[in-house]
């Protein structure tokens, strides 16, 4: 027998491993993998980078149709409601809004957003009392949107509008609750 090992596989004459220059099929799975991973983290990287570094902006609004006023009656506060079609690039819906509409005078409106200026619930008119209560937390406001009582931290909030041959339009748009000045959200 002889004291040298022979070659078998990746082995030289000494018996240590030797470097092959060719691409196994090991290397080449990982050099696939390792690049794979890197293009999946930079695909789904680069939108979440975007939104952190420059945020979408505010949308831009638009008049929308909610109705006739001319049956409204003068100094009430009426709920109506309208359909606002909204989405993105891919999806598209039609979401119903209200608004409490309170007519002056034919050509004079105020349109309050019914989102209350508090924690965002709903508000109703109270008939009996001339004022809009908050269910939630009891805020209470005047026909003018004043603050009157409860924890509500401004004045109700009032929506762009304008009317034209008898009909209202308004820019929906949320505000932020819970802070003392208007702030769109």
């Amino acid at each position: 027998m002889s004291d040298t090992v022979p070659a078998h596989g990746n082995r030289d004459e000494t018996g240590r491993e030797r470097e092959d220059d060719s691409v196994t099929r090991r290397k080449f799975f990982k050099v696939v993998i390792g690049v794979t991973a890197f293009l999946n983290g930079l695909i789904l990287g680069i939108p979440f980078l975007r939104a952190i570094i420059n945020p979408a902006p505010l949308q831009k609004l638009s008049y929308t149709e909610v109705g006739d006023i001319g049956s409204l009656p003068i100094g009430e506060p009426q709920d109506m409601n309208f359909a606002m079609r909204s989405g993105d690039a891919y999806r598209h819906e039609e979401v119903i809004h209200s608004v409490w509409v309170v007519k002056h005078s034919p050509a004079e409106v105020t349109v309050f957003s019914p989102i209350c200026t508090h924690l965002g619930c709903h508000y109703k008119w109270n008939p009996q009392a001339g004022h809009f209560e908050c269910p939630c937390h009891g805020s209470v406001f005047t026909i003018t949107g004043k603050v009157i009582g409860g924890p509500a931290p401004r004045p109700l909030d009032t929506l762009p509008h304008k009317l034209e041959k008898g009909k209202l339009f308004v820019e929906w748009e949320r505000f932020k609750v819970g802070v003392s000045e208007k702030v769109r959200a």
